[in-house]
C-alpha cells in the first residue's frame, strides 16, 4: 500500500517566502549603495546636495525605506494582481525612473548627480529581480 502525499504552498508562506527574499534584498542593496555612495566619496565626487552633504549612511536608510515600500508593494501585488510579477516589474521599473527626475533637479555638481542616480538604479538592480522571482508569472 502506498501512500501519496501532495503539498500546497498557502498564500501565507509564499508572502512570507516574498517578505524574507524582500528583506535579504534590501539589506544588500543598502551595503551596495552604501558603497557606491563611499566610493565616489572617496573618488572626490561631492556628496553635496542643495548646499548640505548628504552622510553616507543616509544612503542606507533611503534605499531601506524604499526598497521596504516596494516589498509591501509586491505583497499587495501578489494578494490582489491578475499577473503579480508583470504588474510590479511594470511598476517598479517606471518608479525607478521617476526617482531619477530629482536627481536631474537638484541644485548639484554633475558628478554629484550621476553618482545619486547610480545608487538609484544599483538598488533596483539588487532589489526588483530578487523579489518579482518570488511573484506568480
Amino acid at each position: 500500500m502506498t501512500t501519496t502525499v501532495t503539498t500546497t504552498r498557502t498564500a501565507s508562506s509564499s508572502i512570507a517566502a516574498l517578505v524574507g527574499a524582500g528583506v535579504a534584498a534590501t539589506a544588500a542593496a543598502c551595503a551596495a549603495t552604501v558603497a557606491v555612495a563611499a566610493a565616489g566619496s572617496a573618488a572626490g565626487v561631492s556628496l553635496d546636495v542643495s548646499g548640505g552633504p548628504i552622510p553616507v549612511t543616509g544612503f542606507a536608510v533611503l534605499t531601506a525605506v524604499f526598497s521596504l515600500v516596494g516589498v509591501g508593494m509586491a505583497a499587495l501585488m501578489a494578494r490582489f494582481a491578475r499577473s503579480p510579477r508583470r504588474t510590479f516589474v511594470r511598476t517598479t521599473v517606471v518608479l525607478t525612473v521617476l526617482s531619477l527626475v530629482p536627481d536631474v533637479i537638484a541644485a548639484a555638481a554633475p558628478g554629484t548627480k550621476a553618482l545619486l542616480m547610480l545608487t538609484h538604479l544599483v538598488a533596483a538592480a539588487i532589489v526588483i529581480p530578487a523579489v518579482a522571482r518570488r511573484l506568480a508569472a
